[in-house]
């Protein structure tokens, strides 16, 4: 039984660990323009479809490139590309709407998904598409239990993401500047620093590592499929809420709470449909008892 639970463990570390980076998308957004960008879950799609088409393409390449090559190579071309997407994104879809209504960047967000769900089933076609294995097969027995290269890979190389990203935010000019807008976004602009470059690269940098998940899930989970991202995406959403919507080390926490929600749903629960229910009965307890989330603080405004 122990050696049951220590393998979901490690599951559900490496399933929290990716739902953590698209959550950080989501919060970072979320904490500069009070925005939620619903097509974020397609921003991880598009990602892992470059993944996949840059790791083809090397992969084809008649140089036998390593594997740890192809790997770095995918990774950087989707990267780049995918936060090249986000600040286009941002720039023709939520800049010009920043007075206007809320209700209308959020359905403007709605359809910009839409937009990318359908683009790409129209480009690629429904078939689902299967991700070469980039990691060496291998097992390694560790106290009964069963760790493969992969889970390694997707855990450390999350982490890895993760502790940068504090650190730009927490210790960089650039991570000053995003918190200062989070806090007081009319001010910054008096103190010269320019607001759309920090909005437009703060949608760069949360697209890119939302391609870096998309990477590490195409990898796990390998077959993808251009609604992907819609069930993705919302589980990313409810780990941002719950462990506190705009903030970076929340959304860390709430991946992994919902990884672990997603894994060990079946060893309670009959099925594992109830995995959705599941999740959103703990979002909406959440809401009820402490709606700014696990990490969350209340935002007291003077009037």
């Amino acid at each position: 039984m122990l050696q049951i639970l220590g393998q979901n463990v490690l599951n559900a570390l490496q399933l929290g660990s990716v739902y953590a980076l698209i959550a950080l998308g989501y919060t970072m957004v979320y904490g500069i323009l009070t925005l939620i960008n619903f097509a974020h879950g397609d921003i991880f799609m598009v990602g892992a479809y470059l993944s996949l088409a840059a790791a083809a393409f090397l992969l084809g390449l008649p140089l036998g490139l390593p594997l740890v090559v192809v790997f770095v190579g995918a990774m950087v071309f989707s990267m780049l590309l995918t936060a090249l997407l986000g600040v286009t994104i941002e720039r023709l879809a939520y800049r010009p709407l920043r007075q206007a209504p809320r209700v209308s960047a959020v359905i403007t967000a709605l359809g910009v998904g839409l937009f990318l769900e359908n683009f790409t089933l129209g480009l690629l076609g429904p078939e689902p598409r299967h991700f070469p294995s980039l990691i060496t097969m291998g097992v390694w027995e560790v106290a009964g239990l069963t760790i493969t290269p992969l889970q390694v890979l997707i855990i450390l190389g999350a982490a890895v993401l993760m502790v940068l990203l504090d650190l730009l935010v927490g210790h960089t000019l650039l991570g000053m500047a995003m918190r200062a807008i989070s806090y007081n976004r009319p001010i910054v602009p008096l103190m010269g620093v320019s607001v759309d470059r920090v909005i437009s690269l703060t949608f760069a940098i949360g697209s890119a590592i939302a391609a870096a998940g998309g990477l590490l899930y195409g990898l796990a989970y390998p077959v993808l499929d251009p609604y992907m991202g819609i069930r993705i995406g919302w589980w990313a959403f409810i780990a941002a809420v719950v462990g506190g919507i705009g903030n970076i080390r929340g959304a860390m926490l709430g991946g992994f709470i919902l990884g672990a929600v997603e894994i060990f749903t079946p060893m309670v629960l009959p099925s594992s449909t109830y995995r959705d229910f599941v999740a959103f009965s703990l979002l909406l307890l959440l809401l009820v008892f402490k709606p700014t989330g696990l990490l969350g603080r209340p935002v007291f405004e003077r009037v």
